[in-house]
């Protein structure tokens, strides 16, 4: 099995479970990136998948929701300046990221390939992009942090993610993330480090699941 982000033919199985009228869910870690992914015999179609996508809470009306978005926000904008323009990719059907940041003075464009499936957005280059809650959802990760490279400016720009990331030892197993099944791709800090070390970007982390790559 491949490694959709580092390409690695050499993955092995992490694990699996039985699901009732799908059979034996699998899902793989690659020994080189640790990237934990599930068995593409198992991703959604697109129609299932935004059925998924349209039972989620996240609006600027969510106050926890909010707070949650502020710990990618607060320390990404201490870097910005005044006149950065940004992307919020992966924005969902009420953009919430965007909203906080233009009240902050900066402009945000959003992008969602199923609400706001502007393409000329990804045309552009911007100061900052960020990606909150969608990088789990990456089939082809690779392609993705490789499309996020080439739509930030070459200096002093900044890539802010947020992700749930693996637990330790046993902790999979009881672990709530991995029961969406929209959740495929799950990533390790040592995940993090190998995308910091491909793309040559510097790498930090405010807090857990919170990581802010700079170009």
């Amino acid at each position: 099995m491949n490694c959709p982000l580092c390409s690695l033919d050499n993955s092995f199985k992490y694990f699996e479970k039985t699901e009732k009228n799908r059979g034996v869910k699998i899902y793989f870690q690659c020994k080189r990136c640790e990237l934990v992914f599930l068995d593409p015999g198992f991703h959604l179609l697109p129609e299932e998948e935004k059925t998924v996508y349209n039972f989620h809470q996240n609006c600027l009306e969510n106050e926890g929701y909010v707070s949650f978005l502020r710990k990618l926000a607060n320390p990404l904008m201490l870097k910005l300046s005044k006149n950065s323009t940004g992307l919020d990719f992966g924005c969902g059907p009420g953009p919430t990221m965007s909203t906080i940041l233009n009240k902050s003075g900066f402009e945000v464009f959003n992008y969602d390939p199923y609400y706001f499936p502007d393409s000329s957005l990804l045309k552009n280059k911007y100061d900052f992009i960020t990606c909150t809650e969608v990088a789990e959802h990456f089939y082809q990760p690779k392609k993705e942090f490789i499309l996020f490279d080439n739509l930030l400016k070459e200096n002093f720009s900044y890539l802010g993610i947020m992700t749930q990331l693996l637990p330790k030892g046993t902790g999979f197993r009881s672990w709530w993330y991995h029961r969406d099944p929209t959740h495929v791709s799950i990533y390790s800090l040592k995940t993090l480090l190998w995308i910091s070390e491909w793309m040559g970007w510097k790498m930090e982390i405010p807090e857990n699941g919170v990581v802010i790559y700079s170009k």
